[in-house]
């Protein structure tokens, strides 16, 4: 069976009855595209009759967006891989198709450009005549291609039926075919991170409601602090990016201001203060329409039961974010984090998975041994009188001479921080020699050091900047002044996250944490295996 990248699918069957089919109707399209799969509405086309079927406007009804919320609901369960689009540029109200001086007959006066072109079209159209399969495709072809700009090689696929009771068409009747009240603008606002079922439903309903104009307002900065897991939060520029891309494939035609707001269930109240604002300025309130929250069929006991970013974003915990350069044996992971992340009970698990650790803190520690080439040149640098009656370093005098002083810190680093590196490079050589497969790099500093050429991936561990003083403060007997100040001289987690091909939290149950590391490290040991079967 070819398996095809971008796909679009012509759904032909009547509104009502559409939610039914729906389900089998996309996992059999998922066995056919892999990637993006558009979908167009265009209920009662007849592909068999023999002559050439024209696309048609549908106007904008109650029926449409339940089908389009049980549509993005039923993506998400049964091809979740798949980037769903639902395009609308044939959805027109009659008010709208009325309102200028020249009535657009056709939806498509040209074929309509995709921001991926399909190279197949799939259908839900019925066969009455097995005889007749070649003139539908055939038919099913010349038709995507008035409305859309197809691969030259553009494929057909007449999708499998399966068949609706009479009780189910009964219950499907019952659903609302009135029409929707459209507004001429319509306002949302959100983060808009890895758009997912739940913001495509947003989207569309939204379109379906905005004769006009269409304006979004998309968080940043300030108002992402509170997000779980915010350093994976996409950059603001790509978020506006694929937002703009989704808008101009499902309805390119519309502007933008604010008449509507369109909210979910859980900021409602956010619109209702917007309105309680408005009319204390005198300004007329706005109509609110209320979206229902998808649910995920798929969240674990730490996610949300709704569809939502922080799920996605929690999921990518473990996984590899960036593709590494994959060396000879052994693997070096690089592990970091700032105080209080739990870097080090991660790398403790890895061990026991039977990874090789290797601690910087107590290598840091080895350095300032006496003999060493650091231990004399520390005290060349800073002095003698940091000597102990046994002779050796004493490190709390030390850093009371670098406290505050980043000329003076910097110094000491130089000094030490290459001393730790031929440590760490001679514990992999020795890893190597003993057949070992993986090494990871404990260490606070793996960044600021610029030890990342020793590793061939960086994984760093996050956690809120309040767990992280709540922790430091409780571990380490300091109050949280001095914790904030620790956390402030290092890397953010924002910045460390940019660095990363991993990513992993230890915010939950120690349960959590474990499933996480298993899971990194499962798909680690399938990275190592393709690399050993490439060779």
């Amino acid at each position: 069976m070819s398996m095809f990248s971008t796909g679009i699918l012509v759904l032909t069957s009547p509104l009502h009855i559409l939610p039914l089919r729906i389900a089998p109707v996309l996992s059999s399209a998922a066995e056919r595209v892999e990637r993006t799969l558009y979908v167009h509405l265009q209920p009662g086309l007849n592909l068999g009759s023999g002559s050439q079927p024209r696309p048609v406007f549908i106007p904008p009804v109650v029926d449409l967006s339940t089908l389009i919320s049980r549509l993005y609901s039923n993506a998400a369960d049964v091809c979740g891989h798949l980037d769903v689009r639902v395009l609308l540029t044939n959805v027109r109200s009659q008010s709208t198709a009325c309102g200028g001086t020249t009535i657009q007959t056709s939806p498509f006066p040209t074929p309509q450009s995709l921001s991926h072109s399909p190279e197949v079209v799939l259908t839900d159209f019925a066969l009455q005549d097995p005889g007749q399969s070649h003139q539908v495709t055939q038919c099913l072809q010349r038709y995507t291609g008035r409305c859309y700009v197809c691969s030259p090689s553009l494929r057909s696929v007449l999708l499998h039926q399966q068949p609706v009771s009479l009780q189910d068409e009964e219950e499907g009747v019952k659903e609302k075919a009135e029409p929707l009240e459209t507004y001429s603008d319509v306002v949302v606002g959100g983060t808009f991170d890895r758009l997912h079922g739940a913001h495509k439903t947003l989207l569309n309903i939204s379109c379906l409601l905005a004769n006009k104009r269409f304006l979004i307002g998309v968080c940043d900065q300030a108002m992402l602090k509170r997000k779980v897991l915010k350093e994976l939060v996409q950059p603001y520029a790509l978020r506006v990016e694929k937002l703009r891309e989704f808008l101009q494939d499902i309805r390119p035609s519309l502007e933008v201001e604010i008449v509507c707001i369109v909210v979910s269930e859980e900021t409602r109240k956010g619109g209702e203060a917007v309105n309680k604002k408005r009319i204390e300025n005198g300004l007329p309130a706005l109509v609110l329409h209320e979206i229902q929250l998808l649910k995920d069929a798929h969240h674990t006991e730490t996610e949300e039961e709704k569809i939502s970013s922080s799920s996605l974003r929690s999921r990518l915990l473990g996984t590899l974010l960036d593709k590494s350069h994959l060396p000879p044996l052994p693997y070096v992971i690089g592990l970091t984090g700032g105080s209080g992340s739990g870097k080090s009970s991660i790398a403790k698990r890895l061990e026991t998975l039977g990874a090789v650790r290797i601690d910087c803190d107590k290598l840091g520690h080895e350095v300032y041994q006496p003999g060493t080439a650091a231990y004399h040149r520390v005290l060349e640098e800073f002095g003698s009188d940091l000597l102990n009656d046994d002779k050796t370093i004493n490190r709390r005098a030390l850093g009371r001479k670098v406290f505050g002083n980043q000329e003076r810190l910097k110094a000491l680093t130089n000094i030490v921080w290459p001393e730790i590196a031929l440590l760490v490079k001679e514990r992999i050589r020795k890893a190597r020699e003993e057949g070992k497969q993986v090494c990871v790099v404990d260490a606070a500093v793996l960044l600021e050091a610029g030890w990342t050429d020793m590793v061939h991936e960086i994984w760093v561990t996050v956690i809120p900047e309040e767990e992280a003083v709540s922790r430091i403060t409780e571990r380490d007997g300091v109050n949280t002044d001095d914790a904030l100040r620790r956390l402030q001289s290092q890397w953010s987690n924002a910045k460390q996250v940019e660095h990363a091909n991993v990513v992993l939290s230890t915010l939950w149950e120690p349960e959590v944490t474990q499933k996480q590391v298993l899971k990194a490290w499962n798909l680690l040991q399938k990275r190592i295996q393709q690399r050993q079967e490439g060779q």
